[in-house]
């Protein structure tokens, strides 16, 4: 199964900064009423790692219909954050905020179908699911559309189409896509061999902090294939590379 996409196709909660001391409301205490207070609330606590009452305030403000909150669930059920992991708890929540419009959620049911996780493993509704989101305007969408064609998984590979929906992700500033563009210049994958393209694309998403294309970007110069040989420049990109997150 294809690495690449396992490590893309599932957005994680974004980490905030913990208060050096805690509220009454990151402490769970004297809610305030109304569904975007309480959803204020949970991310409060949530970025002070108070997981459980986190995860009581967002389902508090999911039933009170805040999308996002949904949003937040499924990934806390999913990521086991408050709760045991529970995919199936996940992909209901996924399910109810993408019946309402949101391409995230869209994209994680993609995730769980993907791999398998709470539901039985469909390729086909992976990339139903990926394919909504995309045509939304998610860029992580488009891209995981585009490593699909690439890789096979669930339809033929189709290298044309799998450029399309990378390009689509690039113009979105997604740099994941930007890496995989350069790989099918560098490849020649549905595309002439072209390093001075491929080089082009490295370094976009080098310089958007793509550990990958920075990599990519130095065994370039060590080869001398799209850019001047040149040993100094090519040991600097792959230190930034394995000095990356």
């Amino acid at each position: 199964m294809p690495s690449a996409l396992l490590a893309t196709i599932l957005f994680s909660a974004s980490a905030f900064a913990q208060s050096q001391q805690q509220t009454p409301q990151q402490l769970g205490t004297n809610p305030p009423a109304g569904q975007a207070a309480i959803f204020h609330r949970a991310m409060t606590m949530y970025g002070a790692k108070n997981y459980g009452p986190a995860l009581r305030a967002f389902e508090d403000a999911a039933n009170l219909g805040n999308v996002e909150a949904m949003v937040r669930l499924g990934l806390m059920y999913s990521d086991g954050q408050g709760t045991p992991v529970k995919y199936d708890e996940a992909l209901t929540w996924f399910r109810k905020a993408a019946a309402a419009g949101d391409s995230q959620a869209m994209c994680n049911m993609g995730s769980l179908y993907y791999q398998g996780h709470g539901v039985a493993q469909r390729f086909d509704l992976a990339m139903k699911w990926f394919h909504n989101c995309a045509v939304g305007g998610n860029d992580q969408g488009m891209f995981n559309v585009g490593l699909m064609y690439r890789d096979g998984s669930g339809v033929p590979v189709d290298y044309a189409e799998a450029m399309t929906w990378f390009v689509k992700s690039a113009d979105a500033e997604n740099d994941k896509a930007m890496n995989a563009i350069g790989s099918l210049y560098q490849k020649g994958q549905g595309v002439e061999v072209n390093y001075v393209e491929a080089a082009k694309w490295y370094r976009s998403a080098a310089n958007m902090g793509n550990h990958a294309a920075m990599s990519n970007l130095g065994g370039l110069y060590d080869k001398g294939l799209g850019v001047p040989l040149d040993k100094d420049e090519a040991r600097r990109w792959c230190v930034k590379a394995a000095a990356s997150p």
